[in-house]
């Protein structure tokens, strides 16, 4: 849809009753079908609603999959619709009986890991589609302690657990080994002097005093460089816990063998997932976004919609929740519930 377009009044009750009508029944939504919404209302006959259909058709906002058939909505009206419903919904538009259900859903929760994971099987039940949801990048992890393992000759594992209670873990393959005693002296160190700071700031500050301490430190600090420079407190995406929930639901009906196969590949692939909320959820706005048209960054994802918001737990960034779903998806109940769950955290989790 061109950015410039304006439809009239009558034409967006037209179309909204057309959307409302393909969400609800998947098929395309013919003039006879709309004029019966309106014959109480409105008084359009099928006449009038058919020229409005056929100028919808002409801006974009209408499809016709067969000659004989109605109309589809195209990403550009879902586009519009979506409009009308953002910038306007509160949490509170939810019932009180559903914020009771949901608030009942996270029973238990004690921690950040546990939250999100709790968060995508709630959202997949609500919406009927792929619940997401991703903790925020580990440079915002702050460290509680870490510990060192010695599994074999030059091989270690290292146990990261962070405020948050989000336990980060992987072996390491060193150039030189290092004692069972040198490996308790660094986390010694690291727990006694870092505990409390964020991961990119440990890395930071570790950095500076590698190139000062010239002391008795010297040794225990070359470990350290040893140990942090094969990625104890390592920043990679693959760190990155994200919770991927309910894919049978968007499968389900998939019946073109090779559409399924893709669908598969791009919603179990974690990386791409990552990339995709990273791209559209800004971690510094509170606001849900509703994106139409995830095919224009994973092409697998086409007549697919993702309705996000990120996460914060007082001061901190907890994450990034998502729904990603058919283009069908029941918008209003979708977004209420996605932004009535990211506030939940200051709520639920313990204070810091």
């Amino acid at each position: 849809m061109s950015p410039d377009l304006r439809i009239s009044p009558r034409d967006r009750l037209v179309l909204n009753a057309i959307i409302e009508i393909y969400i609800a029944t998947g098929e395309p939504v013919a003039s006879q079908t709309v004029a019966r919404q309106f014959d109480s209302k409105d008084g359009m006959s099928a006449a009038t609603i058919r020229n409005v259909m056929a100028a919808l058709g002409d801006a974009g906002l209408l499809e016709q999959p067969h000659t004989s058939a109605g109309r589809c909505p195209t990403a550009s009206a879902f586009r519009l619709y979506v409009e009308q419903l953002h910038g306007s919904t509160k949490p509170l538009a939810l019932t009180q009986e559903r914020r009771g259900q949901i608030e009942d859903s996270f029973a238990g929760v004690s921690n950040r890991q546990q939250f999100l994971e709790r968060t995508s099987h709630v959202l997949a039940l609500i919406s009927s589609g792929v619940g997401v949801a991703m903790a925020a990048h580990p440079e915002t992890y702050w460290l509680d302690h870490i510990h060192f393992s010695r599994i074999t000759t030059g091989r270690v594992l290292a146990v990261v657990v962070t405020k948050s209670g989000v336990v980060l873990d992987r072996v390491l393959k060193l150039d030189r080994d290092l004692s069972l005693a040198e490996l308790e002296g660094a986390a010694a160190f690291l727990n006694q002097n870092f505990r409390g700071w964020s991961i990119a700031r440990i890395r930071t500050e570790l950095a500076r005093r590698l190139e000062q301490e010239r002391s008795e430190y010297d040794q225990l600090m070359r470990s350290i460089n040893e140990l942090c420079r094969k990625g104890a407190l390592e920043q990679e995406s693959s760190l990155q816990p994200i919770f991927i929930v309910g894919v049978a639901n968007l499968v389900a009906g998939e019946a073109d063998g090779e559409r399924l196969r893709q669908l598969l590949s791009a919603l179990e692939t974690k990386q791409r997932l990552i990339e995709l909320l990273d791209a559209y959820v800004d971690a510094r706005q509170r606001a849900v976004r509703v994106v139409v048209g995830l095919e224009e960054t994973i092409p697998e994802m086409r007549n697919l919609v993702l309705i996000g918001a990120p996460a914060r737990w007082g001061t901190q960034s907890l994450g990034t929740l998502a729904v990603i779903g058919s283009t069908r998806i029941a918008y209003q109940d979708t977004i209420n519930a996605v932004s009535f769950i990211a506030q939940l955290s200051d709520r639920i989790l313990p204070t810091q």
